[in-house]
């Protein structure tokens, strides 16, 4: 009877040991959450020249997109998105595509109303409007044809140009002191997973050599 109770104790130690040491090398590393925007009112955006239908909120003092049903912010090297303006920020792992097409100097065309020495007669959509027909313009191409976007007797860069731009674009991004920031965490998250991975891995091998 003492040897049956003293092996089911040893049994039980087998099996919770591996849990346990798991758990203890359990690495999560999150992001912070970028602070939070105070909104009088939904935001008014305007689409923007020679993109795929990007929308952007020229009134707020921080950037903040709106493509592919989603909003955007970029916050100290990183992403984040959500499917609503004021609230459910997520973090997200990359570059949104469209970045890169988003002419770094919109805000000063934006006051001086003139993109690349042309007449920007821009639109400001609001909220609801864009939350009712942003799909139906994306079909259409509605905005494209607007005068492109609204920009009086500008023609678009053909589409060698414009590969050129945004590689040039993503040079300079990649050599901003805040991106090559988030791009180190990135790795040293990597790494972490890694031994994360391998040290579970092991336990696993462990567990199965006692069974």
């Amino acid at each position: 009877m003492k040897r049956s109770y003293w092996g089911t104790i040893l049994f039980a130690l087998v099996l919770l040991l591996p849990v346990s040491t798991k758990a203890a090398v359990n690495v999560n590393i999150e992001f912070p959450l970028p602070p939070p925007i105070v909104f009088p009112a939904p935001p008014v955006v305007i689409p923007m020249p020679e993109t795929n239908d990007v929308y952007v909120a020229p009134d707020l003092a921080v950037d903040m997109f709106f493509w592919n049903g989603w909003w955007w912010r970029p916050w100290e090297g990183r992403w984040y998105r959500s499917r609503y303006y004021d609230r459910g920020w997520g973090f997200y792992d990359k570059v949104p595509g469209f970045y890169f097409d988003v002419d770094p100097s919109w805000r000063r065309y934006y006051r001086e109303r003139n993109w690349n020495g042309h007449p920007w007669n821009y639109e400001r959509v609001t909220h609801q409007n864009l939350m009712q027909n942003w799909k139906g313009w994306h079909t259409s191409r509605y905005w494209e044809r607007q005068s492109t976007w609204g920009v009086k007797g500008y023609q678009p860069r053909p589409p060698h140009k414009q590969q050129e731009v945004r590689y040039q674009r993503q040079q300079q991004y990649q050599q901003r002191p805040e991106v090559q920031r988030h791009q180190q965490q990135m790795k040293e998250r990597q790494r972490q997973q890694e031994v994360q991975q391998h040290e579970k891995q092991h336990h696993e091998e462990e567990s199965e050599h006692r069974r």
